[in-house]
């Protein structure tokens, strides 16, 4: 059954691991689909960090929207797929950088993973998707 608005929202507003999907500059490229880590609140836009010169912020550029599913197994089989226009892009803040870690990582983990990322993956952007178009759906117990 197809989940409500209130209910999509709600699901993809829980820190699930999303697989982005975005169609590749190159030519006779599948889409890219890899996946990462978003923010979204209901109501707003979702948003995703990357590096600035990774593969992801090439596409999204050049490409201009991209589709994130997000699903679960258990307690229900449950999944929500959004796609949407890219409205901004943007220089990640300090800010971002630790809730997005806080988000998906323990209190005690946000500091070493954030100075790792900051010596390991450089400098970052971040992506805001406005949600065009959604597909939802609670398989129940299968």
């Amino acid at each position: 059954m197809p989940l409500s608005e209130a209910e999509r929202q709600s699901f993809i507003a829980e820190p699930h691991i999303g697989a982005l999907a975005v169609t590749r500059p190159e030519p006779g490229r599948a889409p890219l689909a890899v996946p990462i880590w978003y923010g979204y609140e209901p109501g707003g836009e979702l948003w995703i960090t990357t590096g600035r010169e990774s593969a992801k912020a090439l596409a999204l550029a050049h490409a201009g929207r991209f589709s994130l599913l997000v699903e679960r197994v258990e307690p229900t089989v449950r999944y929500v797929s959004v796609e949407g226009t890219v409205v901004s892009t943007e220089p990640t803040t300090e800010k971002e950088s630790r809730d997005m870690a806080a988000r998906y990582l323990p209190p005690e983990a946000v500091q070493p993973f954030l100075d790792f990322a900051a010596r390991e993956h450089g400098a970052q952007l971040t992506i805001r998707m406005r949600p065009d178009h959604w597909l939802s759906a609670d398989l129940g117990g299968l």
